[in-house]
């Protein structure tokens, strides 16, 4: 199994391109997306080619080929556009024999974990910054921001592939890897 991991599109319809682009190109079977899909919130400028309603459209083209958590940006009224749920505070799926709690990290993040067990994965957005680690009991993952990353980082996303998670840019350079096993 292999699935493509991406948070923090913040209406950027560039960034947005790039990551479906990305998606077809990486053949994944799913695409994971954290959070923050159409707007960039107060706290953030806004980024590159900001179009929600062109991301919208996007998005709904590959409605059939998503799984979203809801982040701190969406509301109900993006529910009401978009043709796929995204309104759900986290999700669990367990990948290679391990849950992951899959979720955008404004609620549940490294610093205040859920409650996971031994060898259980974290999976979360929300910062804009990468991190693949073990932390105490589990393992932490993060794939940074596809459209406004924070601390310094590129843009980027996450593979998970033959229980690895990569977390690599636009331009194919490895951040960060980890393996699960």
């Amino acid at each position: 199994m292999k699935l493509m991991f991406a948070s923090d599109i913040h209406g950027s319809a560039h960034f947005c391109r790039l990551t479906l682009d990305t998606y077809k190109k990486e053949n994944a079977e799913k695409l994971i997306l954290l959070g923050d899909l159409l707007y960039h919130g107060p706290r953030n400028d806004l980024p590159f080619e900001y179009n929600p309603k062109e991301v919208i459209k996007l998005l709904n083209n590959f409605k059939n080929e998503l799984l979203c958590v809801r982040g701190n940006c969406e509301a109900e009224v993006d529910q009401m556009v978009l043709e796929f749920p995204v309104m759900a505070e986290y999700m669990i799926i367990y990948l290679d024999g391990k849950m992951a709690f899959i979720t955008h990290g404004h609620i549940h993040n490294h610093k205040t974990p859920p409650p996971i067990h031994d060898g259980d994965l974290l999976i979360h957005g929300h910062t804009h910054i990468p991190a693949a680690e073990k932390i105490d009991n589990y393992i932490y993952l993060n794939p940074g921001s596809v459209s406004i990353p924070k601390g310094g980082h590129k843009n980027s996303y996450m593979i998970y592939e033959n229980n690895k998670f990569t977390i690599k840019t636009f331009e194919s350079e490895i951040i960060k890897e980890i393996s699960i096993k």
